[in-house]
């Protein structure tokens, strides 16, 4: 796995395929693993990028709550070591609030948006509390407690058992710290409304059908904030539609990055 130098820290990515730059941003709490179906098989014609978050997978860790913003800096630092002017950003759940963020800080790199199991909306004082909650019990009983509490939710129950195994072995294996401070950055992100409003660009909104955690519905009101935007329900996936149908996914995204 090759390494970035991201704030004098090393930021690990995996890169795959040739073409136009595709920025892939994964969810809460994985690794860039978490794309493996997409990395296996990239689109013709395209070049994936997907990072280790600060603190996952690789990826050297930072003080502090890993917020949303200092996410999108470092997605933002490894494009450009990596000579990439401008990408489409793509990103699941978490990696969707990154994938915002990063349009709000710099709109100009964002050719076009993949939204995928995500929402734009922040949390509120309930949802905050939760967050802070969950930080504080991963840094007194490590990540296990939480792996079982938001494992069922994930997925849909007839996931292949084999994805399901991959997805917790690699919950399993982050670092306490590093979820707690992705727990506690989720909390203070901004709501998205205002920016996605703004964005011009061509954007994939993607759902599964039964995303217990970022229903469809939110998928569509999202959706109805930009003008160039597209919904695509994947049958019989959970949250983490990219992984529980990938070939689902591949047929609305692949044509949807030619488009751009």
């Amino acid at each position: 796995m090759p390494f970035a130098t991201v704030g004098g820290r090393r930021l690990s990515y995996e890169e795959r395929g040739a073409g136009r730059p595709v920025l892939l941003l994964h969810g809460f709490p994985f690794t860039s693993e978490s794309f493996w179906p997409q990395l296996g098989a990239p689109p013709s014609g395209f070049r994936l990028i997907v990072p280790d978050h600060r603190g996952f997978g690789m990826s050297e860790p930072a003080p502090g709550p890993a917020t949303m913003e200092a996410l999108a800096e470092d997605a933002l630092a490894l494009l450009d070591a990596l000579g990439v002017p401008q990408a489409v950003v793509g990103g699941v759940s978490m990696g969707g609030y990154v994938a915002i963020a990063l349009t709000r800080r710099d709109p100009g790199r964002v050719k076009a948006l993949v939204l995928m199991d995500t929402q734009s909306s922040a949390d509120d004082e309930a949802g905050k509390a939760r967050r802070e909650a969950v930080a504080k019990e991963v840094e007194e009983s490590g990540v296990s407690p939480v792996v079982e509490a938001l494992l069922p939710k994930l997925m849909a129950p007839a996931v292949d058992p084999t994805v399901r195994a991959r997805v917790e072995k690699m919950m399993r294996a982050q670092s306490p710290a590093a979820v707690a401070a992705a727990s506690r950055g989720m909390a203070t992100r901004a709501d998205g409304k205002d920016i996605l409003s703004r964005f011009g660009g061509p954007c994939l909104v993607v759902v599964g059908e039964q995303d217990l955690i970022t229903p469809p519905e939110k998928a569509r009101a999202m959706a109805s904030l930009m003008p160039q935007a597209q919904v695509a329900v994947i049958p019989g996936a959970g949250h983490l539609a990219n992984l529980e149908a990938p070939e689902a996914l591949s047929r609305v995204l692949a044509p949807f990055l030619q488009s751009t």
